[in-house]
């Protein structure tokens, strides 16, 4: 009986035509795949393990450490900001310069905030930036109290929240956010995008973006008293308390504020005048090559304060605050120093100042659509200001409303004047800080208290703050070389952290044996 013709395994003799060993069993389809799948195998674990991380490392943006020893950098406080370096990542590329509204060259980017990541919280410590204060702000007597949870991000905009409830023994709850001490810039542009809260028809809401200079803390009258509004660098009786000496000049006594008896300044005097006494120690410093200081202070620069006007209009007002003070407030206004760009759209201000601070504002009309009680959309203001360098005067502050040039003023329009008996106010050269707040209060104007009945709570959106510098002239840092902060204010560091020391009378209650600095103007050397 033969072999089956259909069965090579009951054949003996087939076995003998095959090769045998090892290129047998190697060079058959099943070979290839089972050598291929084992390559294919190896190499997926050669790049998982050794080549994944390699790309990583050249191909992954990281936080740098920017000179400090935490991702990211330490900012001026001291804290390490984990989320994000000073640009948001969020930051459209085209946003990253921006032309100079004076100068017509393009400035860089070197902060923004868009707001994009929901739920955020701003409570002390929270963000590496932002810190939303706990306090009544009663400076401009202010009738809510600043609660932290009163701001947080939604909907890709910083919200925040004013209400008719009480907290603190206040009728109203509002909120108020700052980069003191943590972002700080010298010179530069800052611009915001806002709905502002509310209606435009409606009165008595006070929001506000502006920037105030890093020797004085918002709502902390410990470090704002004898600093706040002065941008002053020279020794004469506007140093001086009341901005007079002896009953001199006499405009200090007679061409001031109609609700104080004409009293021109109630202001404490310049604590860090260019006066200061050569040694003193607790001026920060810079020291002149003939061993005077210069004049320092935490000075303000308004982007902008909205209200409703009294034919109920919505308006901005577009600020500087200074001292000392011009008789009856007055600045000089002629068209070399001062250029307004739609006279259709907008008209100074008939508030010049009080005897706590002399203004020079402009007040815009803003598109009556952008409120979140009406259309809710977002309008673009901004300011610019350049500060000059000793004795050139060639300072000025530029100001955008609803996307346009608003108004400019250079820094001669805060001239000398004779009859006060005063020198040249100056643009900031201050580092300063950013602060955006909502809050209520009659100082700013008129309280329709009925219209806001029909809208509590109103909200204030943000949809982005960017801030810009000339890449010739980059300063950035709240503690710079040539204007120093950080030493003073670790000194004074219970007046910075207690906004319950409103006075610096009560700061030496909390400090004893700390003097106002002696005046070389009133031969205290």
């Amino acid at each position: 009986m033969g072999p089956e013709e259909d069965d090579d395994l009951h054949n003996p003799t087939v076995r003998q035509s095959y090769k045998t060993g090892f290129f047998r069993s190697l060079l058959t389809v099943r070979g290839f795949t089972n050598v291929g799948c084992l390559l294919i195998i190896t190499l997926i674990l050669v790049v998982l393990f050794m080549g994944y991380p390699i790309i990583t490392e050249f191909t992954e943006r990281h936080q740098t450490t920017n000179g400090a020893f935490g991702l990211g950098g330490t900012n001026a406080s001291g804290q390490v900001p984990l989320v994000r370096q000073p640009i948001d990542p969020d930051t459209p590329p085209e946003a990253y310069q921006k032309v100079s509204l004076e100068t017509g060259e393009t400035w860089d980017l070197i902060f923004s905030d868009e707001f994009n990541h929901p739920g955020r919280s701003f409570y002390p410590g929270d963000d590496p930036y932002w810190e939303a204060e706990d306090l009544h702000y009663w400076p401009t007597n202010n009738l809510e109290w600043y609660d932290p949870k009163r701001l947080t991000t939604r909907d890709g905009s910083l919200v925040i929240t004013l209400t008719n409830e009480q907290y603190n023994r206040r009728n109203y709850t509002g909120g108020m956010m700052n980069t003191w001490n943590k972002f700080c810039f010298t010179g530069g542009y800052i611009e915001a995008a806002v709905s502002l809260p509310g209606k435009s028809n409606v009165q008595g809401l006070w929001p506000a973006v502006w920037t105030m200079g890093n020797l004085g803390r918002a709502g902390y009258g410990g470090t704002t008293d004898g600093m706040w509004p002065y941008s002053y660098d020279s020794c004469d009786v506007g140093t001086l308390k009341n901005q007079s000496l002896n009953g001199v000049p006499e405009v200090a006594q007679t061409q001031g504020d109609p609700s104080y008896n004409m009293t021109l300044s109630y202001l404490s005097g310049q604590r860090l005048s260019a006066c200061t006494c050569p040694g003193d120690k607790s001026h920060p410093g810079p020291i002149r090559p003939d061993g005077t200081y210069v004049g320092r202070a935490a000075p303000e620069i308004d982007m902008i304060e909205a209200a409703v006007s009294d034919s109920k209009v919505g308006e901005v007002s577009l600020s500087g605050q200074w001292a000392p003070f011009n008789p009856w407030y007055g600045w000089i206004n002629q068209t070399d120093l001062v250029t307004v760009y739609n006279v259709s759209n907008s008209h100074f201000n008939q508030y010049r100042g009080s005897i706590w601070q002399q203004a020079t504002s402009l007040l815009a009309k803003t598109d009556q659509a952008c409120y979140t009680h009406e259309q809710g959309c977002f309008q673009v203001f901004g300011v610019e200001w350049q500060p000059s360098k000793d004795n050139d005067n060639d300072g000025y502050i530029s100001w955008l409303s609803d996307g346009k040039k608003a108004w400019t003023l250079r820094e001669g329009a805060m001239g000398p004047n004779s009859d006060a008996g005063i020198g040249q106010r100056i643009v900031s050269r201050e580092p300063m800080y950013m602060i955006v707040n909502l809050g209520i209060s009659p100082n700013f104007g008129y309280i329709d208290f009925e219209g806001l009945d029909e809208l509590w709570p109103v909200e204030m959106h943000v949809d982005y703050i960017r801030v810009y510098q000339d890449p010739k002239k980059r300063n950035i840092g709240c503690d710079p070389p040539d204007y120093p902060t950080a030493d003073f204010i670790d000194k004074h560091r219970v007046a910075f952290t207690n906004p319950n020391i409103t006075t610096f009378e009560q700061l030496q209650d909390a400090m004893p044996g700390l003097e106002w600095p002696k005046n070389r103007f009133l031969g205290e050397c």
